[in-house]
């Protein structure tokens, strides 16, 4: 948990400096969808050789350079002086996180028993939740002191200190070879349930989607409030805060449900509730409004999150696990990616209000088609 708080402590960074980033570039909403997207692209391809190298030379450094490789990189960004440089080395900190999720997730699946592996995955996310609610807080208050770069300088140096010391810990734990065969082994894995591949598919198309949408739909959420309500730029920041606040209570209970439910209903409910949520971003006001709206967007985000984890472990097999979370995270990402500047597009053609309403339908259409086949099953 505590390990993947760091591992996101900068990359939660671009969107809530985004306001500030866009004032001293003079960015428009498409480029400005580009400083967020450029991330997400490299960090999605990276997921690919991440959980390939995770299968053969162990979670251990693969988390390790997550950690430490994102703290340089940040620390890069910070000492960035030209938009084009900030892109390219936002790139480098993707390319080198890469490898954390893919190697983290099956290390936890393989500390508990398939019956808790839900919450184990729910309590896990804590950590990622508590970055991105802290580093908005925590951002914007050093970026109006000392600008958006001396957020990146500042969270990088403790990012860096914690990486080198977990990885010390990690090792002392894993040095006998019992051990280390705990850290990959999966000895009560039942086989992969026939059809498996195919229902991954339709689950990939329905997780990558959802996901996609709400990261490019809260990418805009800083602009949204600062050009629509006309807020402050900290105050934006903060105002993100909310969404990521509910990842500290609703990630390990999403797990729970989905280990008392199962897997596919708690996909479908959170994923059909997150279109509707997504359109009423048009329709509410400024203050207790916005703010319920932004709770309800953490919430349904964070309860999928599990689930979704939770799912692969139990469909995929387990040689090729690292290699399939590997995929997961890079079909994310990229979709994330690309849809970001095309949300951007649609915002600087047709307005906030069209771009939300056509996400939200965009998504239960997506939900509703896959459900057909996902529907009655647990699992």
């Amino acid at each position: 948990m505590l390990a993947h708080f760091s591992h996101h402590l900068l990359t939660a960074l671009p969107v809530p400096l985004l306001p500030f980033i866009r004032d001293e570039f003079a960015l428009d909403y498409t480029q400005a969808g580009l400083v967020v997207s450029v991330f997400s692209l490299s960090y999605g391809i990276s997921q690919l050789p991440g959980g390939w190298l995770a299968d053969r030379i162990g979670p251990r450094i693969m988390i390790t350079i997550g950690i430490c490789g994102v703290a340089l990189a940040g620390l890069l960004v910070g000492l960035s002086q030209t938009y084009v440089m900030m892109i390219a080395l936002l790139a480098l900190m993707g390319v080198v996180g890469g490898g954390y999720h893919p190697s983290a997730a099956p290390m936890i699946s393989a500390s508990v028993e398939p019956k808790n592996r839900g919450r184990a995955l729910g309590v896990h996310l804590i950590g990622g939740s508590g970055s991105f609610f802290l580093a908005p807080l925590i951002a914007a208050a050093i970026a109006a002191t000392w600008g958006w770069r001396g957020s990146f300088i500042g969270l990088a140096v403790p990012t860096m200190i914690f990486g080198i010391t977990f990885y010390v810990l990690l090792g002392r734990r894993a040095k006998m070879s019992k051990t280390q065969q705990t850290l990959t082994h999966h000895p009560d894995e039942t086989p992969s349930p026939p059809g498996y591949l195919r229902r991954l598919v339709v689950f990939m198309i329905l997780t990558t989607f959802t996901g996609a949408v709400t990261f490019a739909t809260i990418a805009f959420i800083p602009l949204f409030l600062v050009d629509h309500f006309g807020v402050g730029e900290g105050t934006a920041a903060v105002f993100l805060s909310i969404i990521y606040s509910a990842g500290l209570w609703a990630s390990p209970l999403g797990g729970y449900l989905s280990d008392r439910l199962g897997r596919v209903p708690v996909i479908l409910a959170a994923s059909l509730i997150t279109g509707p949520v997504i359109y009423l971003l048009n329709l509410v006001s400024y203050s207790l409004g916005i703010g319920a709206l932004l709770l309800i967007i953490g919430i349904v985000l964070y309860i999928r999150m599990p689930a979704s984890e939770a799912y692969i472990i139990g469909q995929a097999p387990e040689r090729h696990r690292s290699m399939i979370y590997g995929i997961y995270y890079f079909a994310g990402m990229e979709a994330g990616a690309i849809l970001t500047p095309v949300m951007g597009f649609f915002i600087d053609r047709f307005g906030f209000y069209s771009s939300f309403t056509i996400a939200g339908i965009a998504v239960v259409a997506v939900t509703l088609i896959c459900s057909v086949f996902l529907w009655g099953r647990r699992d």
